[in-house]
């Protein structure tokens, strides 16, 4: 560190933070996870992983495994935008759906990456030699539980990192160092007796404080490319990707609205797009409009079927030709096994004379136990979809 103080070397790494657009940096130790693994071997014994996560939970909470030597860990956080400016309107005829405020802007996989870089090659010039190994959201370590550790804040019932000053809205990454740095102080719990989250969770995902059934996440849940089970298909709303309830409702994010960060500042017409044109766009033209969002990672197949099930919510009379035509030409029966449920949710009973005519040409026994499901629930008294 030629000569460098560990204490002084991290003073001049936070100061260099600061001017690339790192809105918090904190440090901890390369120690083992070891709390965080133990929460894991619960999730994964009570089925509550995505799927999407890292299986091996030791490279999930063992530093050491993922860089040898491995000192210390730099965990960084990026602040973004809760306010959507001038967002067009969801109307009858142009009714929209909305992406999650972590997909507005450029992926966030490219603006914390870039400033991970940048913090990269100014380490290697103050400490010739040094390995690192950085992450963010794809790598092996539980980010959540670096940030925490690292005091960026503290871990919410909702099983978000909440800074006390900042709110929740924050993208976070980390690096790894085989060089020391002193570490920083956990945040206390600042919790305290709120269950707003909990109890605002469209899905009831958040099982008890800090644990989450990931299988019943709306983020989850529109990420998902198989037919979307049926007990979730009325709670997406008009979401296309992502949830943010559990943050919305969150007292440490009133008035929070962070857009000093000019590349996460959305567009409304991309974040809040019209829901018709989507169920015939190309993947090319998908890919041109919205492959700069971290929503688009799944491709275009979820938010189609998410659009599908948004124009189902807003019981969307002049959507149903669409779907009809929708089902005549897609390939794929799961697809079509969610219009033919999307029609039955606008036009109830009405939907019969146009399941019939689509029992005369479809081939896919999906489609046909949809519509056998739909009658089965429009012979209740009740007719509850």
């Amino acid at each position: 560190m030629n000569g460098m103080s560990p204490e002084r070397l991290k003073q001049k790494i936070v100061a260099y933070a600061t001017t690339i657009g790192i809105d918090e940096l904190k440090v901890t130790t390369a120690d083992p996870f070891i709390v965080m693994k133990q929460r894991l071997v619960k999730q994964q014994e009570k089925g509550f992983a995505s799927g999407f996560e890292e299986p091996d939970l030791d490279k999930r909470t063992t530093p050491t495994l993922l860089l040898e030597e491995a000192q210390s860990i730099i965990a960084i956080a990026i602040l973004y935008p809760s306010k959507l400016k001038d967002a067009p309107r969801s109307v009858a005829d142009e009714r929209r759906g909305l992406f999650a405020r972590a997909s507005w802007g450029l992926d966030y996989h490219r603006a914390v990456g870039s400033r991970l870089e940048q913090l990269q090659a100014y380490i290697e010039q103050l400490v010739p030699g040094v390995r690192t190994r950085s992450m963010v959201d794809t790598g092996e370590l539980v980010d959540r539980a670096v940030a925490e550790r690292a005091g960026i804040g503290f871990s919410g019932k909702n099983c978000s990192i909440i800074s006390p000053e900042k709110g929740s809205y924050l993208y976070l990454g980390e690096m790894i160092l085989d060089t020391y740095l002193p570490p920083d102080e956990m945040i206390e719990d600042g919790c305290g007796e709120c269950t707003k989250c909990m109890t605002s969770c469209p899905t009831t995902a958040l099982i008890e404080p800090g644990v989450l059934d990931a299988k019943r996440c709306i983020a989850y849940l529109t990420q998902m490319k198989t037919l979307m089970p049926r007990e979730f298909r009325s709670k997406l709303g008009g979401r296309l990707y992502g949830c943010d309830t559990c943050q919305q409702v969150c007292p440490y994010n009133r008035k929070k609205d962070w857009r000093h960060h000019e590349e996460l500042i959305p567009e409304a017409e991309i974040v809040k797009p019209l829901l018709v044109p989507l169920l015939n766009m190309s993947n090319r033209e998908f890919k041109a409009k919205f492959g700069h969002l971290s929503g688009a990672w799944r491709g275009k197949k979820p938010i189609q079927r998410n659009a599908i099930l948004a124009l189902a919510h807003y019981r969307e009379p002049s959507a149903v030709p669409v779907l009809e035509d929708f089902i005549q030409q897609d390939e794929r029966e799961d697809m079509r096994a969610t219009a033919v449920w999307a029609i039955g949710a606008i036009l109830g009973a009405e939907a019969e004379t146009i399941y019939q005519q689509i029992e005369s040409t479809e081939t896919s026994e999906l489609v046909h136990e949809e519509i056998r499901l739909f009658r089965e629930e429009w012979s209740h008294e009740d007719r509850v979809i």
